[in-house]
């Protein structure tokens, strides 16, 4: 899976002349309203999809320290993320945030502003440091169904915010320019995604990231009724559908082989068709999320699902 990954230097000799953000600049974001001064020099980014979208913008010289990442990077990324100072495994604490002297905390999900997280948003501000949780992951206000746009216009605000507009521009140009060339699946197929759970499978639903990326394959969203990003659903309703087509959340928590092996090891879902014909599509959990990654796991995810043998319906 590749990222175009374009950095401001770049951009500067190679694109056209962007105005230059003009502060103060206000943000209306997941409920809050975030106002910046000047463009944040000390950032710590929580969960994959803030770290990436930064990496992706050139600005991995603002970032002082990671928390909760996914993955592994990938490859496009990795030169320059690999000096990143990890706080954390999984959510760093306010205290240890805060010796970082951070600016500006970029939230992956709302939950990773609590009091026995990364801090309130209310409090943080009150210290000085600027927050912003990534808009699909709001639950404060709830979003709007995701769509490419919106992740393109997450891309934009950052841009705003740290004054990289050139930036952020040829970055969402570029993505906009590889999705408009992927035709979706025309066989009219089925599936479910599979993001974790063994007695009961979590499921991709019809308002997030995997309704998105299914869409834009062509595919049929067996749970797509549902207006959620992800619900717990059952295996029964999963072999009552019988999807075409499996798409496996590969988590180094809950890997691609081991749904696999418990997928044909279950009496409820041995016998469907995806899995005794090993139909499966395999999506990195960090491209899972709304970010920077979806558009090229959506190009891979395309390969992989032109690749299978699926009998004409």
């Amino acid at each position: 899976m590749r990222l175009v990954v374009l950095t401001t230097a770049l951009l500067a000799l190679s694109g056209p002349a962007f105005a230059a953000t003009t502060y103060p600049l206000t943000l209306q974001n997941c409920g809050a309203e975030v106002t910046f001064d000047k463009a944040p020099a000390r950032v710590v980014t929580i969960k994959s999809t803030a770290t990436e979208l930064l990496l992706s913008l050139g600005l991995g010289d603002r970032i002082v320290g990671v928390g909760f990442q996914d993955g592994p990077l990938p490859e496009a990324l990795a030169a320059a993320g690999a000096s990143l100072k990890v706080l954390a495994d999984k959510l760093p604490s306010q205290e240890v945030v805060l010796e970082t002297d951070p600016d500006f905390i970029y939230g992956g999900w709302e939950s990773n502003f609590a009091a026995d997280g990364a801090g309130e948003r209310p409090t943080l501000e009150q210290l000085g440091v600027k927050t912003y949780v990534a808009p699909a992951a709001c639950r404060t206000v709830k979003p709007p169904k995701l769509s490419f746009d919106a992740i393109f216009a997450e891309i934009g605000e950052m841009g705003s915010i740290f004054d990289a507009d050139a930036a952020a521009t040829a970055l969402v140009d570029s993505q906009k320019a590889s999705l408009a060339a992927l035709a979706p699946d025309p066989r009219g197929l089925t599936a479910v995604w599979y993001s974790s759970g063994t007695k009961a499978p979590y499921v991709g639903a019809g308002s997030n990231a995997p309704a998105m990326i299914m869409t834009a394959l062509g595919l049929k969203n067996v749970f797509g009724d549902v207006d959620d990003g992800w619900v717990a659903a059952s295996w029964e309703a999963v072999v009552d559908a019988n999807p075409d087509v499996i798409v496996l959340v590969d988590a180094a928590w809950n890997p691609a082989a081991q749904k696999i092996k418990l997928l044909s090891e279950n009496p409820i879902t041995s016998q469907l068709d995806a899995v005794v014909n090993q139909r499966y599509l395999i999506i990195p959990f960090p491209a899972s999320e709304a970010g920077v990654r979806n558009v090229p796991a959506t190009l891979d995810l395309a390969k992989q699902l032109a690749a299978l043998n699926i009998p004409a319906k």
